[in-house]
This record gives structure tokens, C-alpha cells and sequence, in this order.
């Protein structure tokens, strides 16, 4: 009886297992922003504005726009994955927007209105974080090495 079979199996790179990884987190931290208990103050959690007090693990500030950010980007992750060209792409790009916004709430006054995502500042520093964590997963995963001659 012949087996089926749809073509070659290829590894992952490792740009690609990156991008899955830091997708699959970016998930993660998104439904966990739905949670009470790992969000503390998880009641007084707005749609979009600074007035949100909830905290995901009692640090991070965060609202029902934050964590929908954060399942798309972990959605955005994982189906970028699927290519090395792709998954470089997302963790370049992603760490170019991480430190956009880590520069936005670093500038803004958070208790104004421009504070819609929210952010305070253990967000921001997170941001500054993966920012350039990404951006180095990216640039580093998929550079070309030349032969010692």
C-alpha cells in the first residue's frame, strides 16, 4: 500500500523557532491580561485609556486594548514564523515598533489622555527591552557567516 506523502520535511530555522517563540509568549501574555488573579485590580480594567489600573502581575499596566494588542501580535508571531524571511521580518519589525512605543511613553505624560494604550514605566522598560531583544533576534539568527580562509 503507498504512503502519502506531501513533500519534504524541512527544520525550523532558528529565526523561524524565535519568532514562534516570542509569538507563542506575546499569546500567552495577551489571554493572561484576561485573567483575574495574574491581572491585579482586573475590575477597574478599561477598553483604551489611562484610567485602567488593572496590572498584569501587579507591574505592567495594561487594558482591554493592550492585551488585544498583545494576541494579535502573538497571532502576527506564530503566521510569520512560516518563512525565515517572514519570521525576520516580524522580529524586526516588531522590535522597531516596541521601541516606537517605549519612546511614545517615555515622552508622554501618563495620566493624560495621549496614555491610551496604558503604559507606565515597567512597561516602558519591558518595551525598551523587547525592542532590542527582538530586533537582535532578527539581525543575529540570519546573518551570513563567511568561511575562515
Amino acid at each position: 500500500m503507498p504512503t502519502h506523502h506531501s513533500g519534504p520535511v524541512t527544520a525550523r530555522t532558528r529565526v523561524q523557532q524565535a519568532a514562534l517563540v516570542v509569538g507563542a509568549v506575546f499569546l500567552l501574555v495577551g489571554i493572561l491580561g484576561f485573567i483575574p488573579g495574574v491581572t491585579t485590580d482586573y475590575d477597574t480594567m478599561k477598553f483604551a485609556e489611562h484610567h485602567s489600573e488593572a496590572k498584569l502581575l501587579g507591574l505592567f499596566q495594561i487594558s482591554i486594548l493592550h492585551n488585544i494588542v498583545h494576541l494579535l501580535f502573538g497571532i502576527a508571531g506564530l503566521a510569520m514564523a512560516r518563512a525565515a524571511s517572514t519570521a525576520r521580518a516580524f522580529l524586526i519589525g516588531g522590535g522597531a515598533i516596541y521601541l516606537v512605543l517605549w519612546i511614545y511613553g517615555l515622552i508622554i505624560d501618563h495620566d493624560s489622555a495621549a496614555n491610551f494604550v496604558p503604559v507606565n514605566s515597567a512597561d516602558n522598560w519591558l518595551h525598551f527591552v523587547l525592542g532590542i531583544g527582538m530586533i537582535a533576534l532578527g539581525v543575529l539568527l540570519t546573518r551570513r557567516t563567511t568561511a575562515a580562509r
